[in-house]
């Protein structure tokens, strides 16, 4: 008598209706009393042994197979719901004379070497037949192993009034790939999961796992941790920022009225108040810029990185007073 499924079908939903409650309870207790022979398909994990070192899978190998078993309806429902709790109940597929590629029929494979069923000695089964996968395919490729550097995939919107301050940290920076030759050769960049954050007010410390479709690949670091500041958006202003100029031939010689401007700058409000006037560099390029009918020039502007804008250069536009010198 086949009920394959059958208690699985039933453990595996949420019954509200003490009806069905009560049909899975008179269901359990006939298996449970029954002596009779039954038939069920059960799904064991498979294992893979003897890989060499120097060899990996180039493709992933499925992780379960489903398996027919014969006996009593008592020792059929233990295995249903215990055989979850023992690690030797297993399938084992052993590649110790695998140098490339070779298919595993199945059904042949453990009549053959029915040692490789693992059953604990507390079910008493007997094994049938594979019910699927019929066949699994083995493909090996050389092991490889390289660092990748990560590419972060996390948006980060911050909320109105907020800003990002300096890069996103992503620790570590890269890590150590191994696997199939074709596949880790074939790596560029690791992508981490994507992700969006929005309305963010606070500084961000967060672990991220990684974007491959590959399996077969094992990582150094199982995680990645992205830190990233957050701070309200603020204004200041440098007083007394000197202005330069630059590349002036040796025979003239420029004074700048007013030597020192001021400008508002923009950006974190932590990060902004650490800024001072030898952080920012104002210049004027006298063999670009200088015109002998002009007097007064703006200058050129650059603030460090971290500032996110500047405004109010005060004066706008200073004089450059020339001599030239007789040789």
């Amino acid at each position: 008598m086949k009920f394959s499924g059958i208690i699985e079908a039933f453990t595996s939903r949420k019954f509200g209706l003490w009806l069905g409650a009560f049909g899975l309870a008179s269901l359990l207790w006939v298996f449970i009393v029954s002596s009779e022979i039954y038939e069920m398909t059960v799904t064991m994990p498979i294992e893979v042994r003897n890989l060499s070192e120097q060899k990996a899978l180039r493709e992933e190998v499925p992780k379960t197979a489903e398996v027919r078993f014969e006996g009593s309806g008592r020792m059929l429902l233990k295995t249903i719901l215990l055989k979850r709790f023992y690690k030797d109940f297993k399938l084992v597929l052993d590649l110790d004379r695998i140098s490339d590629e070779y298919e595993f029929v199945l059904n042949e494979y453990f009549r053959n070497y029915p040692q490789k069923i693992v059953i604990p000695n507390e079910f008493d089964i007997t094994y049938i037949e594979i019910v699927a996968p019929r066949e699994i395919q083995i493909s090996l490729d050389d092991y490889a192993v390289r660092n990748i550097p990560i590419n972060s995939q996390v948006v980060i919107q911050t909320a109105p009034g907020y800003v990002i301050v300096g890069n996103e940290l992503i620790e570590p920076a890269e890590i150590q790939v191994a696997g199939p030759r074709e596949i880790v050769d074939g790596l560029v960049t690791l992508n981490t999961i994507s992700d969006t954050l929005t309305n963010v007010t606070t500084d961000i410390a967060d672990y991220y796992g990684y974007d491959t479709p590959y399996r077969q690949i094992q990582f150094s670091s199982p995680q990645v941790k992205l830190s990233v500041d957050i701070q309200p958006l603020s204004e200041r202003i440098i007083s007394e920022v000197p202005v330069n100029v630059i590349n002036i031939p040796s025979n003239y010689r420029v004074f700048v009225s007013p030597h020192t401007v001021s400008l508002t700058i923009i950006g974190g409000v932590d990060y902004i108040q650490n800024i001072n006037a030898d952080d920012i560099s104002l210049t004027i390029d006298f063999n670009r810029q200088w015109q002998p009918d002009v007097q007064f020039y703006e200058p050129m502007v650059n603030v460090p990185s971290g500032i996110i804008d500047w405004q109010d250069l005060s004066p706008p536009n200073v004089e450059l007073i020339i001599t030239r010198e007789n040789n």
